[in-house]
């Protein structure tokens, strides 16, 4: 039987991060993917000239340098800058929270106003101990701002209504009193020309891949095949869900080809009102400024999460919170099984971060070598 000395469960960034240092450093690597296609969720296909982002918009940003100059050696990155819109009953407002955003809300034109609008709110509802996230919101930004917003676009994402959600799931609500529509205060900011998928590739060029393969199914096997695992995929289902499942929140995708060049004008718009069932439009053209007759549209539905389900978005509330530590436990354990990434540390990640968690990881792996 071919030996490895690392199988690695899972091909995305984290995944094909490792691949790529081990390889490079001599190691021999086998990577096993459980879809079709190598990229996790930050896999793009190319479909009418348009690179669709399959499982939801992925924007690269960082402030780190060492991060931004790593992925520039797979792609050149164009200047996109995220400037999402939201729309709330028919009402337009630019995002993230800016003085764009607080012109249109209150009808005023200077940071004086809207700080005085926006703490006289504040003060009429506010409350000592949030035991809520609709508290915890108004505290930090007032009625208006929470209930345009904030309110149906959080119900939505969440299946639940606000008053039943901890507080803690929003620590804090970044609010700008400057004309500044980008989203993200990080340095570096862009989308890979040619999409993610050619990322990938590049990472994975020295590495055996099996796609369709899931490591699960035949565990024993290619435990035996590796010296070492790195695995990426849902932390207990590597344990057979002993102690449970973790919860997690899914995401639908609607994808329509609409034989026009331009159905809403930017990459991202967010649906903040509870009646519109979905949560956001993409339109993938927007990302990389493609010039095309036609275009492209995913509606994103959030949705409850079951065993089966495409795991999205961590549900850290205090139960799972200790549900994972229990599993986590057992991987500290583990002497030749590492777990990495969203599923397999039960961590939301931005994409840098989890190219920095990865690195993090070679540098400590080699090290010991």
């Amino acid at each position: 039987m071919k030996k490895y000395a690392y199988i690695i469960v899972g091909s995305g960034l984290f995944g094909a991060v490792t691949a790529y240092e081990l390889s490079k450093r001599g190691y021999k690597c086998l990577v096993l993917e459980k879809r079709n296609h190598i990229g996790g969720n930050v896999y793009t296909e190319k479909i009418e000239e348009i690179n669709v982002h399959k499982y939801g918009a992925h924007i690269f940003h960082t402030s780190d340098k060492e991060i931004w100059d790593y992925v520039n050696q797979f792609a050149d990155f164009n200047n996109y800058v995220n400037s999402p819109i939201a729309i709330y009953k028919d009402e337009l407002y630019n995002l993230p929270f800016n003085m764009n955003t607080f012109s249109k809300l209150f009808h005023i034109k200077t940071p004086k106003e809207a700080k005085e609008i926006i703490e006289k709110e504040k003060k009429e509802s506010f409350v000592e101990n949030p035991k809520n996230l609709e508290e915890q919101a108004k505290n930090l930004v007032g009625k208006t701002i929470y209930e345009k917003l904030i309110k149906g676009y959080t119900e939505k994402q969440w299946g639940k209504k606000c008053d039943e959600l901890p507080a803690f799931i929003i620590k804090r609500l970044p609010v700008r009193f400057i004309y500044d529509n980008n989203y993200f205060n990080d340095r570096y900011q862009g989308i890979p020309i040619g999409g993610y998928t050619p990322i990938i590739e590049k990472m994975l060029e020295n590495v055996d891949v099996l796609l369709n393969t899931d490591f699960l199914k035949e565990k024993e096997k290619y435990m035996q095949m590796g010296e070492k695992i790195i695995f990426t995929g849902p932390i207990d289902a590597f344990y057979n869900y002993c102690f449970g499942p973790l919860e997690y929140r899914s995401v639908r995708f609607e994808n329509e080809i609409l034989d026009m060049e331009n159905y809403q004008g930017n990459a991202v718009v967010n649906y903040t009102d509870f009646d519109i069932p979905y949560t956001r439009i993409i339109e993938h053209k927007h990302f990389e400024f493609t010039n095309c007759p036609k275009t492209i549209i995913s509606k994103e539905y959030s949705s409850k999460w079951k065993l089966g389900d495409e795991p999205y978005y961590p549900v850290n509330d205090e139960k799972n919170s200790a549900l994972y530590k229990k599993y986590h436990d057992l991987a500290e354990k583990e002497t030749r099984v590492y777990f990495g990434g969203r599923l397999g540390q039960y961590k939301y990640f931005d994409m840098h971060n989890v190219i920095r968690s990865a690195l993090d990881y070679i540098k400590t792996e080699v090290s010991q070598k």
